[in-house]
Formats: structure tokens, sequence, C-alpha cells
């Protein structure tokens, strides 16, 4: 992060808790943490710990996801995710037997990347998509079966 956590926290409006920062500094490097990396990474329920509850943790993404400082990516059939990267319009390959999940930049470059064949009356903002498959090295082990 090219500003400080606590400068950028500040700068959306929030105060720069031990917390927020320690959530934040665990989802760098780690992009699509769930939850339960980010209690591990940051030691939640740890006697002696300084990091967050189970409950404020959940407190804590909801509030850096309502601030639009990290992204909830929910796919089918698998936890939420978090991730740094927001409000640039990308999407995700994930592969169905190892679960990697790799970001794919929007070839348009403008939300929504797809607009639906009926719009209902509702005015479209936003496409998420997700493509599922297997990945190269999951593709090479079912090969070699």
């Amino acid at each position: 992060m090219e500003q400080s956590v606590g400068d950028l926290l500040k700068s959306k409006g929030l105060r720069s808790t031990a917390q927020r920062r320690a959530i934040l500094t665990a989802l760098q490097g780690h992009p699509h943490s769930t939850a339960s990396d980010l209690e591990r990474r940051i030691g939640v329920g740890r006697s002696g710990s300084s990091g967050p509850s189970r409950q404020g943790l959940y407190n804590v993404l909801e509030d850096l996801t309502n601030a639009q400082l990290i992204r909830c990516v929910e796919p089918a059939g698998s936890p939420a995710l978090y991730e740094l990267r927001v409000c640039d319009n990308h999407h995700h390959l994930m592969c169905r037997k190892c679960g990697l999940i790799e970001d794919v930049d929007c070839p348009i470059g403008v939300a929504p990347c797809l607009d639906p064949v009926e719009s209902k009356g509702f005015a479209i903002d936003e496409a998420e998509i997700t493509w599922w498959g297997l990945c190269a090295q999951c593709q090479e082990a079912v090969a070699g079966s």
C-alpha cells in the first residue's frame, strides 16, 4: 500500500485501530483470504494476543468492506474471500479442484463488463464474473492419473 495503513483508514473516515491495521496488513500479499485465514494470520483467540475476537474480526471486515478499503467476494460453494483490490472492475478465475483463485482484469475496463439481456428496471453499475475450471497444475495432475 502506497499510503500508510493508518492514513488510508483516516482518508475513509475510519479510526486507525490496531485491529483494522492488523487486518489490512494481513491482506497485503495474501489476496483472496478467508476470515479463517485472517484469524490465523493475526492471532484471533490466542491467549495473550492483542488481536480482535472472532466477532470483532467480522465487524472490522464489514467496516472495511463498507468503506471500500477491501472487497468481499462470495463465490458459490466457498467461504467469503477478502482482498485489497477494490473499485477496479476486475474478475476471478477459480480452480474447482484445488481452489486456486486468480484475478482477471476486465477487458472493457469500465463497469459493468456485461449487460443483461433485460435490465428489468435496474440501473446496472457492476457485473461480478467468476470463471470456474481447472488450473494448469490440476489439469496436469488429472492428465497424469
